[in-house]
């Protein structure tokens, strides 16, 4: 190669990397999350959402949203506990019966908060990329399977949730506005995912956009309700 051939090339290289690095710094991730939380219902009508019902798995799920108050009901192991995620308390009930002993239930009511967290992950996930402790980046734009153009943004996390060693990219489609697709790295050094899955199918649940019964392979919530009137003992009785 001669010496105005390798010019050329490092000139090229240069402008190219500097244009890459531009089109990211234009990229304003703010925007892009107010965007798509307009398009699900907008932040208002989230926070006035009260009260959450899922399947995920196994298990079963009531979420008080305004009180923290949440019924796990765990048929593998016939377990139905009352937990608050805020302050960690409340009642286990294994085999119909009143858990006593105060280090089994203390156990099975962090369980249940870890449930939580996990299982409601998956559904309201997209209301949560600006959290307490959530680090937000872009990261490139891709297709998705559809063949509509996708901004990837990357989600790190600093003390916050179970697995704050964990990362994610979501993919947010520039046309709808949506998150369409994410990805798992169970360490912020992997550089290949342990999935990527569709996070699709949204149907309106109240006044919100919430994605389940997603595509076959993909995983995720089922039978998802939302309401705003509840009967309160669903998180005191049998």
């Amino acid at each position: 190669m001669s010496r105005v051939t390798t010019f050329v090339f490092a000139l090229f290289f240069v402008l190219f990397s500097t244009n890459s690095v531009s089109a990211q710094e234009d990229v304003n991730v703010d925007d892009i999350v107010k965007e798509m939380q307009v398009a699900m219902g907008g932040v208002t009508n989230y926070n006035n959402t009260k009260f959450i019902q899922w399947d995920f798995g196994k298990r079963k799920l009531f979420w008080n949203k305004w009180t923290g108050d949440v019924r796990v009901e765990n048929p593998e192991d016939n377990q139905i506990i009352f937990v608050n995620v805020n302050t960690l308390k409340g009642k286990v009930y294994e085999n119909g019966s009143l858990v006593e002993d105060d280090k089994k239930a203390n156990s099975l009511l962090k369980k249940a908060k870890n449930w939580w967290i996990n299982d409601s992950y998956w559904l309201v996930m997209p209301w949560k990329l600006q959290d307490p402790g959530v680090t937000l980046t872009y990261v490139k734009t891709e297709q998705l399977p559809d063949g509509n153009t996708a901004d990837v943004l990357q989600m790190t996390f600093s003390a916050v949730g179970v697995t704050p060693e964990n990362k994610y990219w979501v993919y947010v489609d520039q046309k709808e506005q949506l998150i369409k697709q994410w990805s798992y790295f169970k360490s912020f050094n992997d550089l290949e995912p342990k999935f990527t899955l569709a996070w699709d199918n949204y149907q309106k649940a109240g006044n919100i956009l919430l994605s389940y019964n997603r595509s076959k392979g993909a995983n995720g919530p089922r039978n998802v309700v939302v309401k705003s009137e509840f009967d309160s003992a669903i998180f005191s009785k049998l």
